[in-house]
């Protein structure tokens, strides 16, 4: 009979895992080459670098074979690093932090694609001005709020018409 897999997730800094922890402490009495996963890991999560990312591994006892499934930084996280501030406006009404273009609310929406529930840029773009209004960033000089209205109306379509992902 073999033996049922072992998960272990944890959130390491995109490009930088390391064995130690979370992710050593954890790997350890699994018998597993860390320094493999740990490899494996950074490889996955370059694109990731400076942002928290949630990776999954999940071990094989019987053989010590591993796989590693990275997740998505948050959304907020993503918008902060486009906009190059460290941490949201306490005052999101009336405080502005940051301005993301149309195109970098784009590239936010194909990164978190597999994370949305939305199929169409259009949908992708309200969901992601959504956090924008929480975290006090504009889109395009406008309150998020404004530009949502302006979405809505189809002012954005030439920039938005696109799929997002294919069902």
């Amino acid at each position: 009979m073999s033996e049922k897999p072992i998960v272990v997730e944890a959130m390491v800094e995109g490009g930088k895992a390391s064995g130690g922890p979370p992710i050593g402490p954890a790997l350890g009495p699994t018998g597993v080459n860390i320094f493999q996963v740990v490899t494996k890991i950074n490889e996955e999560t370059v694109p990731f670098t400076g942002l928290k990312v949630p990776v999954k591994i999940t071990v094989n006892p019987s053989d010590k074979s591993f796989e590693v499934e990275v997740g998505t930084p948050p959304t907020s996280a993503l918008i902060l690093k486009e906009i190059g501030q460290a941490k949201g406006s306490g005052e999101a009404g009336s405080t502005v932090i940051g301005n993301l273009t149309i195109d970098q609310l784009k590239a936010i929406a194909k990164g978190k694609a597999s994370d949305l529930s939305a199929l169409e840029m259009k949908s992708a773009a309200m969901i992601i001005s959504g956090t924008c209004v929480s975290m006090g960033v504009t889109i395009e000089g406008k309150a998020p709020k404004e530009f949502q209205e302006e979405v809505r109306e189809g002012l954005w379509d030439s920039q938005l018409d696109e799929l997002l992902r294919e069902e």
